[in-house]
């Protein structure tokens, strides 16, 4: 099983940046695809990004394209969500999550594990 905790969120003006990390537990890391979802209040949890479990395939939402990447340290277990030139839109809870092998099912809502999010606040 894994065990995913996020960090790294709080409050941001517009067309400033964040970064975002996903920590997780156990040894078989890098043989799960990686992702995050997000969350508006009221709204549908929808995807943003996912990563292959070799870093080498990487997939995005089109509202986050240009502005948003994604990255991952095996050896460390760990995952990174870099958000720049944000917009209040983005506002949203943030939610780390992992698939076992592909990384379409976590595109697809797929997801085997999800952390407990965290909340990204960005100010016009």
């Amino acid at each position: 099983q894994v065990q995913l905790v996020e960090s790294g969120g709080g409050l941001v003006q517009a067309g400033g940046s964040l970064r975002l990390s996903c920590a997780a537990s156990g040894r078989t890391f890098s043989s799960y695809a990686m992702g995050w979802f997000r969350q508006a209040p009221g709204k549908e949890r929808e995807f943003v990004v996912a990563i292959s479990g070799s870093g080498a395939s990487t997939y995005f939402a089109d509202s986050v394209k240009g502005r948003f990447t994604i990255s991952r340290d095996n050896a460390k277990t760990t995952v990174a969500l870099q958000m720049n030139s944000l917009k209040p839109e983005d506002t949203a809870v943030y939610y780390c999550a992992a698939a076992s092998h592909f990384p379409e099912l976590v595109a697809g809502g797929r997801v085997d594990y999800w952390g407990k999010g965290t909340l990204v606040t960005v100010s016009s």
